[in-house]
């Protein structure tokens, strides 16, 4: 297969694309160096036609296919979306309606976090070729090896799509699922505003000072790795932010006493740059820091509970065929121990109906957990 590399031929490919009822997409690109992902190849299919764009074509636009990713018409469907909707989010297309496959494997009773290859061994009966996946993509010319496994990643998805969404229909689950999807294209999920970086992070204390220093470091670090275009890592660890917030340094002896930094940080030009930022924002902390309301101190969850329902949420899942991981969390179950009126998705919609109500019969002792060979059943106590 040859790459799309000219703007008639992307016009003629997204042409007969367009009156398609849903595309494949995936993507091919590389961020192991950098802040911003390197977007080395597009590949799209429907059930009739397939192609692979090269984005780094001298002169291509993109605009007809970001087009595609925006008409409401047309499902787009993925696997593991997040990094991919990134990709076009930046590029200004936002892709929706989205179906992504893997949450929708997780409804289909797949298990946690099902890989692309194993939906499709299951699924289609087929087994994948990976031996191209972590090959470099950005250079030219592209090897047939790539290119054919570039292009069945799409093809391949858009023979799964159609089963998944029946298998999921006939289960009366494809209502679950679409409500899930609309989170993938919640634009907050991919907010890149450094001064809203800090709320990424977990802070350890409260006091105005702490805070301040806190977010001061959070937005410097972001600001800083977009501007050279390196992984935030590389700039300052998560670790760092919080002896920084700690420490409150305002001078390069103070930083250099510090243990999650590199060493000769303080005086080098990021920490010189860090520092006048954290003296503007300590020199006035109520000013600078974010208005966080302390978490009220509430008594651990018991843990004879918490084990309780973790046992209920797995037979549970394991009964309806569908992730655990789907239903509630380790956190989630904490607060249902703790409250039954918590205010989480495993106490709404189709998941209160499945696990949440029962939840509280467990801890209100209206039901039991009984063993009826190697399963776990859910009975009803007689009052």
């Amino acid at each position: 297969m040859t790459p799309i590399t000219t703007n008639e031929a992307l016009a003629e490919f997204c042409a007969r694309l367009s009156t398609a009822p849903f595309i494949a997409v995936d993507t091919e690109f590389m961020r192991e160096t950098t802040y911003w992902p390197k977007l080395c190849l597009i590949q799209a299919a429907s059930s009739e036609h397939e192609g692979i764009i090269d984005p780094l074509a001298e002169g291509l636009d993109l605009a007809p296919f970001l087009d595609l990713l925006r008409d409401p018409n047309i499902v787009k469907v993925f696997h593991a979306c997040r990094q991919d909707v990134e990709i076009f989010v930046r590029l200004g297309a936002m892709p929706r309606p989205l179906f992504d496959t893997q949450a929708a494997a997780m409804a289909a009773g797949f298990g946690d976090q099902v890989s692309y290859d194993s939906i499709v061994r299951q699924m289609l009966k087929v087994d994948l070729d990976k031996g191209s996946r972590f090959t470099d993509w950005s250079r030219r010319p592209l090897s047939d090896a790539q290119l054919h496994y570039a292009i069945g990643d799409v093809t391949h998805l858009a023979a799964l799509y159609p089963k998944l969404r029946d298998r999921l229909a006939r289960e009366n689950r494809l209502d679950w699922v679409m409500s899930e999807m609309e989170d993938f294209v919640d634009p907050a999920l991919y907010d890149t505003d450094p001064e809203n970086a800090w709320k990424r992070l977990k802070p350890k204390k409260y006091s105005a000072r702490y805070l301040a220093a806190f977010k001061t470091a959070a937005v410097w670090r972001e600001r800083a790795a977009q501007e050279r275009d390196q992984p935030r890592g590389r700039i300052l660890k998560d670790e760092a932010i919080d002896e920084i917030a700690t420490q409150g340094p305002t001078d390069v002896e103070a930083f250099n006493r510090m243990r999650s930094v590199p060493k000769g940080f303080g005086g080098s030009r990021l920490g010189l740059e860090l520092i006048e930022a954290l003296k503007v924002a300590l020199a006035d902390p109520e000013a600078h820091a974010p208005k966080l309301q302390r978490p009220a101190h509430n008594q651990p969850a018991p843990p004879s509970v918490v084990e309780l329902l973790k046992v209920l949420l797995k037979a549970k899942s394991d009964n309806a065929g569908v992730a655990s991981k789907l239903i509630a969390t380790v956190a989630d179950l904490e607060k249902i121990a703790l409250s039954d009126d918590a205010d989480i998705d495993a106490m709404k919609g189709w998941r209160r109906q499945l696990f949440g109500e029962d939840a509280i019969k467990l801890k209100r002792g209206e039901i039991a957990l009984v063993l009826n060979g190697p399963r776990v059943e859910v009975v009803e106590i007689e009052g």
